[in-house]
């Protein structure tokens, strides 16, 4: 009996829905991914050799820029209602000692804002300003006769009591020394003597101590 041919037939796929799902899923990225946003001040640091990463959780950042302008930044370990109040409680503080007579709006608004970098005297015009988180700022004074530094330096102090909070200074390769020391000065002045250097990161050089062990831990 002679058998039967069961005739072939292609196999014909719509790709449309897969290519629907596709630009459904690069929409979603597109609108959904949140950009790290440029910093306020274009800082260039100078290079190192480091071991370690450092850590910006519970920290002071004090950063100053290749004309000498110095700013302040206060971090947490998290954005939560706990770390807003322990920065509105810290500009409660400066804003008493220093008579800057801010109100409660104010204070929001410098707990939202992620850096300054003016004199006391012109703190409230930096807030009132729409723009106020990129516009130039002059610069926290350092100078020996009024270094305003120590009075922000003093409250973060009181601010982090009873946590282990680091202090760390960005300072431009291009920066003066004026600046530096105006900084050192005002950490003295609080007592503080341990702080750490942002650099930026560079390979070891071969043939140095720090090469060879390097070496030997990736061999085992």
């Amino acid at each position: 009996m002679p058998s039967v041919k069961i005739p072939r037939k292609s196999t014909a796929t719509d790709m449309t829905p897969f290519v629907d799902v596709a630009f459904l899923i690069l929409s979603f990225f597109m609108l959904a991914t949140k950009f790290k946003p440029p910093e306020p001040v274009t800082i260039t640091t100078p290079h190192s050799v480091s071991t370690e990463k450092l850590k910006e959780n519970d920290a002071v950042l004090i950063s100053f820029d290749s004309v000498g302008h110095v700013y302040f930044t206060m971090n947490v370990k998290k954005e939560d209602d706990a770390s807003r109040a322990k920065k509105a409680d810290f500009i409660k503080g400066i804003s008493q000692e220093r008579n800057l007579g801010l109100t409660d709006k104010e204070v929001n608004s410098w707990v939202r804002l992620s850096i300054i970098g003016s004199p006391f005297s012109q703190v409230k015009q930096v807030l009132a300003s729409p723009a106020r988180g990129n516009i130039r700022q002059p610069g926290i004074p350092v100078d020996s006769t009024n270094n305003e530094l120590t009075t922000w330096i003093a409250h973060a102090r009181v601010a982090y009591q009873g946590s282990s909070a680091l202090f760390m200074i960005k300072g431009d390769n291009n920066a003066k020394y004026p600046s530096f020391k105006g900084v050192i000065q005002a950490l003295r002045a609080n007592d503080i003597y341990k702080y750490q250097l942002i650099t930026d990161p560079e390979g070891v050089p071969s043939g140095t101590d720090l090469y060879t062990r390097r070496q030997e831990n990736i061999k085992d």
